[in-house]
Order: C-alpha cells, then structure tokens, then sequence
C-alpha cells in the first residue's frame, strides 16, 4: 500500500472519493503532510472521526532522529533517521551565502561498489519511497528550523538506480502545494548509467544533472567504479551529449581528487580532450579519506594544478568547499560507523 505522502493530489483525491470523503480533503491532507506533520491529530481542519481512520489505514511513518551532528566550524548539519522499518540513512544540511541545500540519500546503502565511497560498503539494503526522501528535507527543516532552498541527491544511493521513486520524489517536492522547491534548486548526481541518462533526458526536467566521472580514461575509471565497466567514458560522455542536446542544461562533473590516481597533470589535459564541446563545469573535490580505503587525497599543490590546466583549457572548475569534515560528513561515513556500534553491543 501506497504511503499518502508518496501520492499526488489527483491520487488523494481518488482515494479520498472511494473514502465517501469530498474531493477538497485530498489537499488539506496533503498541505498537512508536506509541513512535516507526525500525526493526523495535528491536521485541525479535519473531521475527528477521519483523522482517526486515516492513522489506522495510512500510518504517517515520519523518521526518527538517531544522531545529529553540528560542525562547529561551519554550521553544516548531519543527521542520522531511523526509518520505520529500522533501516537508516544520512542527511546533511549545508549553508551557503544563497541558501540551505540538503543533502538526501535515495537509497539504503548502495550497489555501485565505488572504490572511494563508504555509502557503498554494505551493498544495497533497499531502494528509498518517495515519501521517505521527501521527509528528509521536510524533517531537516523542521528540526533545524532553517528554510531549505536546494537540494542535492548525492548522499547514500544511486538515485538513478531508483529510477520510478526519484521521479515521483521530484514532482511531490516541486509541487506548488507542497515545498514547491524549484527544479533549479535541485541537483541530481548519478555515476553514469547511461539508458536511466537518456530516459531522465525526455523528462526534460530543468533540475542539474551531476555525473561522478572521477577519471579522464576506461584505464583509470575501471578501477575505481565498476559502473564503467558497463557504461565506459566514451558511451557516458555521448549521453551525456544527448542530454545536454535535450535539455539544454550544462552538466556538472564531479571529480574526486585521489592521490596517484587520476590527479597528474596528463590527466587534466586527457580530460579536456574528453570533453571538448561539452557545455560542462567541472567540480573537484578533495577525496574524504574512508576508513576501509587505501585511497588518498591528493596534495592541495596537485588540486590547484589540475584547476589551472582545466581553466585555461576552457572547462571552468571548481574545488569544492570541505563541509562538515569534524563531523563524518561525507557519505555514508556516520550510518557505517552506527551499524558498527550495533552490532558490538
């Protein structure tokens, strides 16, 4: 059964029909929902007798917080839910001069089996309901009592691999009813897979679309995200063509920098090769060291010089601002280290 958080008005206004309910119901709950409502009690301008059928038929199932860690350096915000099922996910709340962007996860875990990334360690539990990354900007909202402006789907997950859910994700939070947050504010980030591109392309969606390419070569790239061996640079760069023929929408790569590994200066030269032609930004991001990983980040020195030669190459680059370092921000890094505690206790 359908959590109603996860429908849209028209779905409500269905279901409230076959209910014996009139058809203005279906907007009064689903306003009450999308301000982050944990309990039909709280929706006022409801009939007793309906709020109480509602929690016994459709359970709002709101997340629970386990942890939340502030950064006392920047103000960044990670939180760690509990989902009804007792699974958990990630989300960090960043501030910028334009706004608070959240960071959401679209899945329990992953199966992407990237090299540099904790989210992927455990494998993929389960993919995320709509309902369930609608609610981790609602709650983050609401618990921080800061307005959110952007959102990123970068955190736990491939949100590609979710395909379905994300797309309704998209629709609820965009929705004038509810957060009505712009396609403009929202960033999606994938690594790469190449058929859900094209399908996001017909969407023509004004949203930003982030691909984690991390390497200017099939050589480098297989070894680091096994993705590449399925969908390999020069198939994910021609899609990334078509999007962009689509939509219209520069694209925005992500570049994790890894010591001895993708960061020489003949790799920023291979990479404007790459993607010569390509409306592109490039966002270079210094590796957050895992645990698990030998991986390393590379020297600020080899950070600014891979800028420089992408910028007088003609890609404009950026090297992304560290948030939340005291604070095990980067990805899947605070669920981990949870399940860790769980299972010694």
């Amino acid at each position: 059964m359908m959590n109603l958080k996860s429908m849209t008005i028209p779905e409500l206004t269905a279901l409230f029909k076959e209910m014996g309910q009139p058809a203005f119901r279906a907007k009064q709950v689903y306003m009450w929902l999308h301000r982050g409502v944990r309990d039909y009690g709280e929706m006022t301008n409801l009939p007793g007798a309906l709020r109480a059928q509602l929690a016994q038929s459709h359970p709002i199932c709101a997340p629970a917080v386990v942890r939340k860690q502030e950064s006392q350096k920047d103000g960044t915000i990670k939180y760690l839910w509990r989902l009804s099922d007792g699974n958990c996910v990630e989300t960090v709340l960043m501030r910028y001069h334009y706004g608070n962007t959240v960071c959401i996860s679209t899945e329990v875990g992953c199966r992407m089996g990237c090299a540099f990334c904790a989210s992927t360690l455990g494998g993929l539990v389960r993919r995320l309901e709509p309902f369930e990354m609608l609610d981790q900007v609602l709650f983050t909202q609401v618990d921080s009592g800061l307005p959110i402006s952007h959102i990123v789907l970068m955190g736990i997950g491939e949100p590609l691999d979710n395909f379905d859910n994300v797309m309704r994700f998209l629709e609820l939070v965009n929705s004038p009813e509810g957060m009505n947050i712009s396609m403009r504010h929202i960033s999606l980030s994938t690594c790469g897979l190449v058929p859900k591109i094209d399908e996001l392309a017909e969407r023509k969606l004004q949203l930003t679309l982030s691909v984690s390419l991390h390497a200017p070569s099939d050589e480098i790239r297989d070894t680091i995200m096994p993705v590449n061996k399925a969908y390999p640079t020069e198939e994910l760069l021609a899609a990334c063509r078509r999007y962009y023929g689509a939509t219209n929408r520069r694209i925005s790569f992500e570049y994790a920098m890894i010591h001895g590994v993708n960061d020489r200066p003949e790799d920023a030269r291979l990479l404007l090769k790459r993607l010569k032609g390509l409306p592109a930004h490039m966002n270079l991001i210094p590796l957050n060291h895992v645990e698990e990983s030998p991986l390393k980040p590379s020297t600020r020195k080899a950070v600014m010089e891979f800028q420089t030669i992408l910028e007088q190459g003609g890609v404009p680059a950026t090297v992304r601002r560290t948030l939340g370092g005291d604070i095990d921000a980067s990805c899947g890094q605070l669920r981990r280290k949870y399940t860790k505690e769980e299972r010694k206790e």
